[in-house]
């Protein structure tokens, strides 16, 4: 597996505008590889909080940010036409210059689909949906014009034009966790994210490496990428210095190489800085 470690942060969309983009501006003045936001309509650990779309967010931080990388984490697949939404990411990789991560997973939050009146299929149906939605994004920043039929989703010479700034398209970060998500982040994902203890994430690994020798495909291309918040990880890691280079270190035996994880609470943010300056560069030499 890839050795390279790579460090983001993800915010969610429950803070005002000004504040959202001077986090962002720090996050890439320390030095971070990227910096996400979430894709949900309220946020699901506290639904009354106010709470801004992900991906018109994305377009304004692209233009308030220079270097980091930038993506939603991840794109909920239920609640766009995956072509529609890969033509919003072409326009993201474009304003951002070229530094959009394509974050895409199947959908998970039933609570706000039902306030939207969205349909939440079964496992099999939401797990197939996925597939065939990340099929369309994969042919479409591909290729000019494409025709898909599918069980769920149909494309009649549908033109694709601009085509995405990076090539052959932006890098697609899938969210997966069970073994049929597995296969499809096996067969097209340039990284592969989920949330859960070193444990789970470690199976996990080894499901993902056995997709990957079943189709032929050398497991090293795949970036392996958690996502993580306090109340989920075995500490907070942004309790202290060396909370952080702890928690790291437990996921990297699980081999984990790039670390996704909650900006902390504002008190925090002094070790933030430090494990940014001091933590990070140790980790990567």
């Amino acid at each position: 597996m890839a050795q390279t470690l790579r460090f983001g942060i993800c915010t969610d969309q429950n803070q005002p505008w000004d504040v959202v983009v001077e986090r962002w501006k720090l996050f890439e003045r320390l030095g971070f590889d990227s910096a996400w936001n979430c894709d949900h309509w309220v946020q699901p650990s506290n639904p009354s909080n106010p709470y801004f779309e992900a991906w018109t967010m994305l377009a304004g931080l692209a233009v308030h940010t220079e270097r980091i990388r930038i993506g939603v984490l991840v794109s909920c697949n239920t609640f766009r036409h995956p072509a529609w939404l890969a033509k919003e990411a072409v326009t993201l990789d474009h304003i951002s210059n070229g530094r959009l991560e394509f974050g895409l997973g199947a959908g998970w939050y039933v609570p706000e689909h039902e306030m939207l009146g969205i349909d939440f299929p079964p496992p099999a149906e939401l797990v197939a949906r996925f597939r065939e939605a990340v099929e369309i994004v994969d042919h479409l920043m591909r290729n000019e014009v494409t025709t898909y039929n599918g069980t769920y989703y149909q494309l009649d010479q549908a033109a694709f034009r601009p085509g995405p700034v990076q090539t052959p398209r932006p890098p697609l970060t899938l969210g997966a966790k069970g073994p049929k998500m597995l296969e499809i982040v096996a067969k097209y994902a340039d990284a592969w994210n989920a949330s859960g203890s070193p444990e789970e994430m470690a199976k996990r690994n080894q499901i993902l490496d056995e997709h990957c020798a079943r189709i032929g495909r050398d497991p090293e291309e795949i970036v392996r990428g958690m996502y993580g918040w306090a109340a989920i990880m075995p500490d907070d890691p942004w309790q202290s210095v060396g909370a952080f280079e702890e928690c790291i270190g437990r996921y990297r035996e699980a081999g984990i190489n790039e670390f996704i994880i909650d900006q902390p609470r504002d008190d925090q943010f002094a070790v933030l800085e430090r494990v940014a300056t001091e933590v990070i560069p140790r980790l990567r030499g």
